[in-house]
């Protein structure tokens, strides 16, 4: 009994601070907390978008060998085209 008590007064503590640090206006408000919580979400959005373009630009990149190749080879193939 005496350990939760002691954990229930650890915790109120702690919600207690943390309220008296966000009345205080040391602490970020929530509202910029979720907005930077959400740059981070669309940084890292960003990021992934990159790489699948990067992803994209080497197939479209391969594509393009391959075709002229093909072509090449049809040129040569067919002169009287």
């Amino acid at each position: 009994m005496a350990a939760q008590t002691q954990q229930l007064e650890t915790r109120l503590s702690e919600l207690l601070g943390e309220h008296a640090w966000h009345q205080s206006g040391l602490g970020a408000p929530d509202d910029i907390d979720q907005l930077k919580q959400q740059i981070v979400s669309l940084e890292q959005h960003v990021v992934d978008l990159r790489l699948q373009l990067a992803e994209r630009d080497q197939d479209l990149t391969a594509a393009r060998a391959a075709n002229r190749e093909l072509m090449a080879r049809i040129n040569t193939t067919n002169p009287n085209r």
